[in-house]
């Protein structure tokens, strides 16, 4: 009886060659993104060795005292730590909970738009926010929440609430937040729902439409199962990003009377990293966050793909 030879497999860098000569373009064109990714993103992990050191900036990075795990626990063991824990995570449930459902309620609503231009005016004055700079964002609250200020003012008609600056109020700070984020990224964080929307088969509506779906049934059967994918994708990512938050935004708003409710990750380290100097600390801190957030991402894919079959890999 012959033996069967089984074909060798080639190596995976031959592969990459092969197709590097079969499709020179395409790799010319990811070029800059990979280069980009190499300088910015992974060049400069290697000042992650610090968060293990008495870092002094004046001495070269190999030549600082290694203390191990020690600025680990020392942020661990501080009494800050549950509270930007806390609030990092709060914050990050509420734009979970209200920002991300936002930007695909908007999508779904601008697909129901029949009228090019309408609908295309709508989507530039929507986009535009996100271009805005956090500066600008942040003088206009300051603006309208003091206590003369419009927003205030509306409040205290429709509400009721206190006349006075709702940004010194710790239990607003966060509302107000949310609100902010929603109403800056809502139109941009559409984007790619409108692009699923408008991959989905037209013949699947008008089939509908024979058998007397009206429009609200059409978007519960087809329209949200059809981009029911891309949603779990985009899920799965922004629980990756629980334990990050922009820290520009809320220092420009918060101060000594929201810290309670509005000191966060990322402001904390910005203090104890470019305030007090403390560079060890704050890398060590970050790279925390890093771990958690990483943590966060393989059981929110695992969980995705062993419950709809859905997920990044």
């Amino acid at each position: 009886m012959a033996q069967r030879t089984l074909k060798k497999r080639k190596p995976w860098y031959t592969l990459l060659w092969q197709n590097i000569v079969k499709y020179p373009q395409l790799y010319l064109m990811a070029l800059p993104v990979l280069l980009w990714y190499i300088i910015f993103q992974y060049g400069p992990m290697y000042g992650l060795i610090i968060a293990f050191q008495r870092y002094i900036p004046s001495k070269p990075i190999l030549k600082n005292q290694f203390v191990g795990m020690k600025n680990f626990m020392d942020f661990l063991a501080d009494p800050y730590f549950i509270r930007v824990l806390r609030n990092t995570l709060v914050i990050n449930f509420y734009l979970l909970i209200f920002a991300f459902p936002a930007a695909i309620l908007f999508a779904l609503l601008l697909n129901e738009l029949r009228t090019p231009r309408l609908k295309k005016l709508t989507q530039t004055v929507t986009y535009m926010p996100h271009f805005i700079s956090a500066m600008v964002i942040c003088g206009l609250a300051v603006d309208f929440f003091k206590a003369d200020g419009m927003l205030t003012s509306i409040l205290v008609s429709a509400l009721g609430v206190e006349k006075t600056n709702l940004l010194s109020i710790k239990e607003y700070f966060r509302p107000i937040y949310v609100a902010m984020q929603i109403w800056q990224e809502t139109g941009w964080d559409s984007i790619i729902f409108v692009a699923a929307l408008a991959g989905i088969d037209p013949t699947l509506y008008e089939a509908a439409v024979m058998d007397g779906a009206g429009r609200f049934r059409r978007i519960w059967n087809i329209t949200l199962p059809s981009i029911m994918p891309t949603i779990i994708i985009l899920l799965i990512l922004r629980i990756g990003n629980m334990m990050t938050l922009g820290w520009e935004k809320i220092v420009l708003l918060y101060n000594q009377m929201t810290y309670e409710t509005a000191d966060v990750i990322s402001t904390y380290v910005y203090r104890r990293g470019l305030i007090q100097f403390d560079y060890s600390f704050s890398a060590a801190v970050g790279f925390f966050n890093s771990i958690v957030n990483f943590l966060l991402l393989i059981t929110a894919n695992a969980l995705s793909r062993k419950v709809n079959e859905t997920s990044l890999w």
